[in-house]
C-alpha cells in the first residue's frame, strides 16, 4: 500500500501543475481577446474634457459597441485624430445634421443643445464675463459617414471646430468606465 501512495504523489503533482498551466494559458488568451476586440484602456491627456474628465484618469473604452450600432448624441468617444493622436470628445452631430456654434450656444438643426454636462461651466464663465463656447463655428452640414465632436472644456478643446467632422472609421470606441484613480471610479454618463 505504501508503494501505491508513492506512485500517486508525483502523478498528482504533475497533474496539478498541468491544470495550472492550462488555466494560465486560457486566462492569457482571454485577456488578449478582450483587450484586442472588446475593451481597451485609455489615459486622458489634456484639459479638453474638463470638468468631466481630467488628465491622468484611466478609462475603459468599449471597442465593439459601434460595430453593433452608430454613435448617439452626447456619447463620449475616443477616436484617431488627424494629428495621429487619440482624442476623447463628445458626439455633437451626426450625418446630415447641421451644426453651428454661435453666441456661446451650440445648435444642431437650428435647435439649441441642452448640454447638462457643461451647464455649470457655461454659467461660471458667464458670471466671469467670458464666453464658454468659443470660438464660433459657422453652420455646416455633417457629411455622410462622419460625426462632429467637441470637448466639454470648449475654450481649451481642439475639436470639430478646428478639425471638422471625422469619419466613423476613425472611432476607437465609447468611453464607458473610469477605473483610475480609485476615488473616481464610476460609469461614464452619456
Amino acid at each position: 500500500m505504501e508503494q501505491d501512495d508513492i506512485v500517486e504523489q508525483p502523478v498528482r503533482a504533475k497533474s496539478e501543475v498541468w491544470e495550472w498551466i492550462k488555466a494560465l494559458v486560457i486566462a492569457g488568451l482571454l485577456v488578449v481577446v478582450i483587450r484586442t476586440f472588446i475593451f481597451a484602456p485609455f489615459i486622458v491627456d489634456g484639459p479638453s474634457m474638463q470638468p468631466n474628465f481630467y488628465t491622468g484618469e484611466r478609462l475603459i473604452v468599449n471597442e465593439i459597441i459601434y460595430t453593433i450600432r452608430k454613435p448617439k448624441h452626447g456619447e463620449v468617444i475616443v477616436f484617431h485624430a488627424p494629428e495621429g493622436k487619440d482624442y476623447i470628445k463628445r458626439v455633437i452631430a451626426l450625418p446630415g445634421e447641421k451644426v453651428k456654434v454661435e453666441n456661446n450656444k451650440v445648435y444642431v438643426n437650428g435647435k439649441e443643445l441642452d448640454e447638462d454636462y457643461v451647464r455649470e461651466a457655461v454659467k461660471e464663465a458667464a458670471d466671469r464675463g467670458e464666453i464658454y463656447n468659443s470660438p464660433d463655428y459657422a453652420e455646416q452640414t455633417v457629411p455622410e459617414g462622419t460625426f462632429f465632436a467637441m470637448g466639454d472644456n470648449r475654450p481649451q478643446s481642439h475639436d470639430g471646430r478646428a478639425i471638422g467632422p471625422q469619419p466613423f472609421s476613425k472611432i476607437v470606441g465609447r468611453a464607458d468606465f473610469i477605473f483610475w484613480p480609485l476615488k473616481q471610479i464610476k460609469f461614464v454618463h452619456h
